[in-house]
């Protein structure tokens, strides 16, 4: 039997498949495993290369599989996919990953630490109250509107004017109505004290994290990004240089070229969509107040300008998260701080 090489071992929760090949690439077997056998089916093989998707638990994986002498490379979905032939199958799929692993153009995922992954859980469930939060905000404004009330966008208008609306005897609410609304404010009231304190465990991440520290001198630029950033980049060596960063962050122009005719379109969007959606929003507040920094960041506010007046204001916005991009993994590689002078 000739040597094995490369593995491809496609993950889920029971039920996992493994498919083995030797360094020609010729199938060597291609088993099922279950959940209890994988770590053992490791131990007693060789050192080869192991691939595997990026999903849930793959990181978790990566390490432990890691730890047993292996080399592992995670590898997105969309990449795999052109590999796997015939029919959806885990079998197939072990088999996919098996040869897109060895592909020399391939692009891989770096896994994350167990530290990323606790600040990455801090974020997802932030995440998750906050469009909580809105939804039963919406919720308020859209059934005191059934009344006649109509009550402006925010948080903190719902918070200041709720309590006069509910204590008002001349307006249409009924007294069913009041009790319903009282108990959407109370709710409304405990989502905002449970996402101010997450807002909290994110301060306190970035007090302790100096790369974080680091990313938050650049302007536009605050502690829930520059916490993301450092949740999601284990490395930043993996990135050729800022342009590939900004790329990967799905904030550089989609092509349709051919027959030597570029055309650009809207943004890409790939990538992690939270990261990318932070830094559009922080570079909003830095177009909308530019003149703000025109003495800190003569420079930059400068450029600001000149793409805003060229562009519009939301290209201009998207420029600018992605120079901070840019600029953050520069930031990264160098250990330094932003200079504004530069």
């Amino acid at each position: 039997m000739k040597e094995l090489s490369t593995i491809g071992i496609d993950l889920a929760k029971t039920i996992f498949y493994v498919h083995g090949a030797d360094q020609s690439g010729k199938k060597l077997f291609n088993k099922k495993l279950l959940r209890n056998q994988v770590l053992e089916f490791f131990v007693n093989l060789k050192p080869c290369l192991v691939g595997m998707e990026a999903g849930g638990a793959t990181h978790y994986w990566a390490r432990e599989i890691q730890k047993l002498g292996h080399e592992v490379k995670i590898m997105a979905p969309q990449f795999v996919k052109p590999y796997i032939k015939s029919n959806k199958t885990d079998s197939n799929d072990a088999e996919g990953i098996c040869e897109a692993v060895t592909r020399p153009s391939m692009r891989f995922v770096s896994f994350k630490t167990i530290a990323q992954q606790d600040i990455q859980s801090v974020h997802r469930i932030r995440e998750r109250l906050v469009k909580s939060r809105t939804a039963l905000a919406c919720e308020i404004r859209g059934l005191l509107s059934e009344y006649g009330i109509v009550l402006p966008k925010g948080i903190r208008e719902i918070k200041k004017r709720l309590p006069d609306i509910l204590a008002d005897d001349e307006n249409n609410l009924t007294s069913f109505t009041r009790e319903l609304i009282q108990d959407l404010l109370t709710e409304l009231l405990e989502k905002n004290k449970s996402v101010l304190r997450y807002d909290k465990y994110i301060l306190r991440i970035h007090k302790e994290n100096p790369i974080a520290q680091r990313l938050t001198t650049i302007p536009g630029i605050g502690e829930l990004t520059a916490t993301a950033i450092v949740a999601n980049v284990g490395d930043p060596r993996q990135f050729k240089n800022g342009r590939e960063f900004a790329a990967y962050l799905g904030l550089v122009p989609k092509q349709r070229s051919s027959g030597g005719k570029h055309n650009l379109l809207g943004i890409s969007k790939r990538g992690d969509k939270y990261i990318r959606t932070m830094l559009v929003h922080g570079a909003r507040v830095m177009v909308a107040f530019n003149d703000r920094y025109t003495d800190r960041i003569p420079k930059r506010t400068k450029w600001i300008s000149g793409v805003r007046e060229r562009r519009g204001f939301c290209k201009a916005a998207v420029a600018v998260a992605n120079k901070n991009a840019r600029i953050a993994w520069s930031l990264m590689m160098k250990d330094e701080d932003y200079n504004a002078a530069i």
